[in-house]
C-alpha cells in the first residue's frame, strides 16, 4: 500500500497563499506626496547665509548705537553711492531703521546750515563721513563751538540745542542716529535760541523722555 503524495498539497498551499503585500505591507512614504522639504527648497546648508546664527541683534544701548554708527562710517560702499547734493537745501535720506532708532544720511554744501534746533524727545550719535562741519551749541552757560571731522563721534542727549553748519569750502557728508526715531525738530530763531537753552536748563523735565 502506497503512502499518499503530499507534494501537490504543498503546491496548492503556495498557489493560494496571501501575496507578500498583504502579509508585510510596504512602509508609508515619509511625505504624503513623496517629496521632502530638501527636494523642494534645496538643502539649506548649501546657502550659508540662511543658516547664520551670528547676526548681531539690534542695538539698545549707547555703546551699541555708537558701534553701529562706526560700522556705517567704515562701510563707504554702502553710503557713498547714495549721497546727493542740493544747492537749495540740505539733502538727507533715511539709511536704516530698527526697533527704537533710525539712521539718516545728510550732505552739506559750503555755507549750508541746520539753524538752531533741538531733536524733541530724541537723543543720538553722529559722525562726519567726509569733509568738516562746525557745531555751535547753546547752554545756560552760553555758546560753544567745535569742529567735527571724520573718525570722531558726537553724542547728544535729549533736549540738546545746537546748530550744524558747513563753514568750509568743501562739501561734507554726515550720518546721524536718533533714538527714539526722530519725529520732532524744534527750530529756534537766532534771537530766541539762547532763551530756549536757558529755559531748558531751568526745566529739564520739558525735554526728558518719559
Amino acid at each position: 500500500m502506497r503512502m499518499p503524495r503530499l507534494r501537490k498539497r504543498n503546491r496548492d498551499r503556495k498557489r493560494f497563499s496571501a501575496p507578500p503585500s498583504v502579509l508585510a505591507p510596504l512602509p508609508a512614504p515619509r511625505w504624503t506626496d513623496g517629496l521632502s522639504d530638501v527636494s523642494i527648497a534645496g538643502d539649506p546648508m548649501a546657502f550659508p547665509h540662511l543658516a547664520r546664527t551670528d547676526l548681531p541683534a539690534h542695538p539698545t544701548t549707547l555703546g551699541g548705537y555708537a558701534r553701529l554708527v562706526r560700522e556705517i562710517a567704515a562701510d563707504r560702499a554702502r553710503w557713498e553711492p547714495l549721497v546727493r547734493y542740493d544747492a537749495l537745501t540740505r539733502w538727507y535720506a533715511r539709511l536704516e531703521t530698527g526697533p527704537g532708532y533710525e539712521v539718516w544720511l545728510l550732505s552739506w554744501l559750503p555755507g549750508q546750515s541746520s539753524g538752531f534746533h533741538d531733536h524733541g524727545r530724541s537723543s543720538g550719535v553722529m559722525t562726519v563721513l567726509e569733509g568738516e562741519l562746525t557745531e555751535r551749541s547753546l547752554t545756560a552757560g552760553g555758546e560753544g563751538s567745535r569742529a567735527l571731522v571724520p573718525g570722531r563721534l558726537r553724542v547728544f542727549s535729549t533736549g540738546h540745542l545746537h546748530e550744524m553748519v558747513n563753514a568750509s569750502l568743501e562739501p561734507a557728508v554726515s550720518v546721524h542716529l536718533y533714538t527714539p526715531g526722530l519725529v520732532e525738530m524744534n527750530q529756534y530763531p537766532a534771537g530766541t535760541a539762547q532763551e530756549a537753552a536757558e529755559g531748558a536748563a531751568a526745566d529739564p523735565g520739558r525735554h526728558r523722555v518719559h
